[in-house]
């Protein structure tokens, strides 16, 4: 649209000039032959009418040109005074007036802006602006618990199978479920870790906030199994190492 209106505006500009330029000279042609019809010799010769018309509109022609060529070069110059890069203006660079009137504008602008923000928006999958979850991709999170109950499961059980990229948790983990409780349902904290984890690989949908918390939980409580575990191991380790120096 922008340049639809400067083409349309330079062709109408042509226009105007070309008008202009075409009327003066059918005006000139047409006074100097008024000129010529009424003198006494009707020629050319000794013609002081047409002397005068001619050079009027050479004068003209001229002084034309003149405010063309002056006006085109003040365009310039003062375009070629504007910086092309970024500069803040300040007080002095403008009118009080000025310097107010777009103060105020900004402001009023910021103002509106900050009104019309949705207080209820949210991106499925992450945590609502304003809550604990502010700013948590839930599945990202929900995965980057695997390692870290993997690192513990190994340091409880050295022999602990290596981690497979696509394996299931309860699997996986098989060999720590002894050691998890059991609820009214008969399952343990894994049994849930896995199905949650599980909606996180192969879902096409966002975790909710409901599995998210669930899969956290279910994780927080294995760690904290584990860490008891490693924790009962180094007690039990350092005991058996008191009594053999005691003996």
């Amino acid at each position: 649209m922008p340049r639809l209106f400067k083409l349309f505006s330079s062709l109408s500009y042509t226009l105007l000039i070309l008008g202009t330029a075409c009327a003066a000279l059918l005006s000139c042609v047409a006074l100097l032959s008024q000129a010529v019809r009424t003198a006494p010799s009707r020629s050319w010769k000794n013609n002081f009418n047409a002397l005068v018309i001619g050079a009027s509109y050479v004068v003209l022609l001229v002084v034309s040109l003149f405010f063309c060529v002056k006006r085109t070069l003040a365009v310039r110059l003062r375009l070629s005074r504007i910086s092309r890069t970024h500069k803040t203006i300040t007080r002095g660079d403008v009118p009080d007036s000025v310097h107010k009137f777009v103060t105020k504008e900004y402001a009023r602008t910021c103002l509106i802006a900050y009104q019309s923000l949705p207080t209820d928006a949210f991106h499925e999958g992450w945590g609502r602006p304003g809550t604990q979850y502010e700013d948590v991709r839930f599945r990202r999170a929900l995965l980057d618990t695997i390692p870290k109950i993997d690192s513990l499961a190994h340091l409880v059980i050295p022999t602990h199978p290596p981690l497979k990229p696509h394996a299931r948790m309860i699997h996986h983990f098989r060999f720590i479920l002894p050691l998890l409780p059991l609820n009214e349902d008969e399952l343990t904290p894994l049994h849930y870790y896995d199905s949650v984890i599980q909606l996180a690989r192969i879902s096409h949908r966002e975790p909710t906030v409901e599995e998210f918390e669930l899969g956290i939980e279910s994780a927080e409580t294995i760690i904290q199994v584990l860490n008891e575990c490693r924790l009962e191991m180094l007690e039990n380790s350092s005991t058996q190492l008191d009594q053999s120096q005691e003996s």
